[in-house]
């Protein structure tokens, strides 16, 4: 872990912790008030240290971030984890879980067929429900074709 200073813009770490794909997005997201230090919205150029918690809100969901080391060049994904700690509480991803299941279930009029990934995790949402609520529809097949 290089610790060249103490502290670093908020902007710029987000990027190059690879919270935002850009350096513009994560400004963007500061001025618009999405990114929180101990609460507060912060501007670009607000500086982070290390131990701060960095809430960064992409709806529905508010991430948590702890500084864990600074860096003002973009990281490699695996390099990352020196950088950052995801401290979200489980209730946000929890949030983040239901409106991924909730997309295919309240699926509006006129988006279109579900995608094959889709199509696959809401097979694996209703094999999981039907699992938990112990029902068990295996049918057998013969039983149909002996009443004709």
């Amino acid at each position: 872990m290089i610790m060249a200073k103490n502290e670093e813009r908020v902007d710029k770490w987000l990027w190059a912790t690879r919270v935002f794909k850009t350096r513009t997005i994560s400004s963007e997201a500061c001025k618009k008030g999405r990114v929180a230090l101990g609460g507060v919205a912060v501007k670009p150029s607000r500086t982070v240290k290390i131990g701060d918690i960095i809430e960064v809100r992409k709806p529905p969901v508010t991430y948590s971030f702890k500084v864990v080391g600074l860096t003002e060049n973009r990281v490699g994904a695996k390099l990352v984890p020196l950088y950052l700690e995801n401290v979200t509480p489980q209730s946000q991803l929890d949030l983040l879980e239901i409106v991924k299941i909730s997309g295919f279930i309240d699926r509006r009029k006129g988006l279109g067929r579900p995608t094959k990934r889709e199509g696959r995790d809401l097979q694996k949402f209703n094999e999981e429900t039907m699992d938990n609520m112990g029902w068990d529809f295996d049918f057998d097949d013969d039983f149909f074709d002996e009443e004709e």
